[in-house]
């Protein structure tokens, strides 16, 4: 069984990187590159886990990192050189990411302004008003924004699997079973509306088969672009609940 989910939320591999160093402030002029390259290996790890398409040129900036990470264990020679000649430092095999982090950055902060100036002058405009009460009610009800992003779903799941690994016993025999994807979004929606309550991203995997892991994982994400369940996550890091949207 093969499902190719493609997701506009990731706009490259210098955008993943760029949330990476984010995450984890760390000093874009001094990037530490064994750090950085392990963080950027795990997410690429996770897309391939969940069977999503990944780009080449995310795969260029994987083979980049490890360059330049290579680069830098290599030994520095100390050579004798005259006193009446002066050569300059060996040039850091950095500089041109950071670069290109600098530059897309730039380009990406102008896209952000561009875009709330773009809304901002949407707002500008001459209109006789209208009666919109009949539909105050479902404007205070329907939530259409997700608090999470891509990156906190796919680092969720890499904690889940994490989690399974270490639980999972000696030895065991698992009748295979196959589980349509249909079949999963169906059995996660009829869970959230027999729930009184919210339930977090761990309770939607009972199984620790990596099949049904997979197959769960990408049932919630079809549901979230259906809109049919509602995503939240209070800050940064902490525990991702669901709920099943009213219809």
């Amino acid at each position: 069984m093969q499902y190719n989910v493609k997701i506009e939320a990731f706009e490259g591999p210098l955008d993943l990187l760029l949330h990476l160093i984010n995450r984890l402030e760390i000093d874009i002029y001094d990037i530490p590159v064994a750090k950085i390259t392990e963080q950027y290996l795990m997410y690429i790890h996770a897309m391939k886990e969940v069977q999503l398409d990944v780009a080449s040129e995310y795969l260029v900036m994987a083979a980049t990192l490890l360059a330049i990470k290579s680069k830098m264990l290599l030994p520095k020679h100390e050579e004798e050189i005259d006193d009446d000649f002066e050569f300059e430092d060996e040039a850091d095999p950095r500089n041109e990411l950071v670069e290109r982090l600098i530059e897309y950055k730039k380009f990406k902060e102008a896209a952000t302004d561009l875009k709330s100036m773009e809304e901002e002058r949407g707002l500008m405009y001459t209109k006789a008003p209208s009666d919109l009460s009949e539909y105050a009610k479902d404007m205070k009800t329907e939530n259409t924004d997700i608090d999470i992003s891509l990156y906190d779903m796919l680092g969720a799941f890499q904690k889940l699997l994490r989690r399974k690994k270490l639980q999972r016993p000696v030895s065991t025999k698992i009748a295979r079973q196959e589980v349509s994807i249909e079949k999963r979004m169906d059995e996660i929606i009829g869970f959230l509306k027999a729930s009184k309550s919210r339930k977090s991203f761990n309770d939607l995997f009972p199984n620790s088969d990596r099949e049904h892991i997979v197959v769960t994982f990408l049932a919630i994400l079809e549901l979230i672009k259906r809109k049919e369940i509602d995503v939240v996550q209070e800050h940064n890091f902490a525990e991702i609940y669901m709920t099943a949207r009213e219809e």
